[in-house]
């Protein structure tokens, strides 16, 4: 399995409106999102939403973004 550690991470407080908690996703990859009640839970949720994307994209035979990979995008 990929080194899960080397994908970065973004979380954010959800609204009362939005449920609450705590929102996490992967800037490498844009379909893969989670949450929780607590920053904790949603970096555990978010990792189990990582190997899930990973997994599905490997049966599609689908590439697996690099870690980072988003970052090194230039603009244009």
């Amino acid at each position: 399995m990929d080194i899960l550690d080397d994908y970065p991470y973004e979380i954010r407080p959800l609204t009362p409106d939005e449920g609450g908690g705590f929102l996490i996703s992967y800037p490498d990859f844009s379909i893969c999102i989670s949450d929780g009640e607590t920053v904790e839970e949603a970096i555990v949720n978010g990792r189990d939403a990582l190997i899930a994307t990973i997994e599905a994209l490997r049966a599609e035979n689908l590439p697996v973004p690099a870690p980072h990979s988003r970052q090194n995008r230039k603009a244009g």
